[in-house]
Parts: C-alpha cells; sequence; structure tokens
C-alpha cells in the first residue's frame, strides 16, 4: 500500500465541480486540497449532530429528519435552511 490519502474525497472530482462554477477559471491543486478537506470535516460535523438525533430516536441510521433536526437546532448550519 502507499502512503496514507489526506484527503478522502477524490480530488479529480471536487475539480470537476469546481471548474463546473462559471466563476472559477482556475483552481489550484492547493485550493482543491482544502475545498476537499473543508468538505469534509463539514459533512463529518453535520453526521455526528444529526446521529445525536437519531440515537434520541433509538435508531442507528441516519434519516433525513435527524439531518433536518441538527440543522433547526445548531447556529452554524442556519445557512443551509
Amino acid at each position: 500500500p502507499g502512503p496514507p490519502r489526506l484527503a478522502r474525497l477524490p480530488l479529480a472530482r471536487v475539480k470537476a465541480l469546481m471548474k463546473a462554477d462559471p466563476d472559477v477559471t482556475l483552481a489550484s491543486q492547493e485550493a482543491v486540497f482544502v475545498l476537499a478537506r473543508a468538505t469534509e470535516l463539514f459533512v463529518e460535523t453535520i453526521a455526528k449532530d444529526a446521529y445525536v438525533y437519531a440515537q434520541q430516536g433509538k435508531r442507528k441510521t441516519l434519516q433525513r429528519k435527524d439531518l433536518d433536526n441538527a440543522i433547526e437546532a445548531i447556529d452554524e448550519f442556519a445557512f443551509l435552511e
């Protein structure tokens, strides 16, 4: 096995999504990496917060309502409403 990957999201896919924005003309590898890592951390954070609501419902599987509850209850996610 090779060295451990620093980003779990495929960087080529992240770059393609960035380039799909008409306002983005150039995207350095560093910018792609930072955006990928930030996305991973965001998904991890919201998933952990949503899992708390799943546990309150005595479930181990996240459902849409768990994400909705996390978004509604946590101020940092207000931009998703």
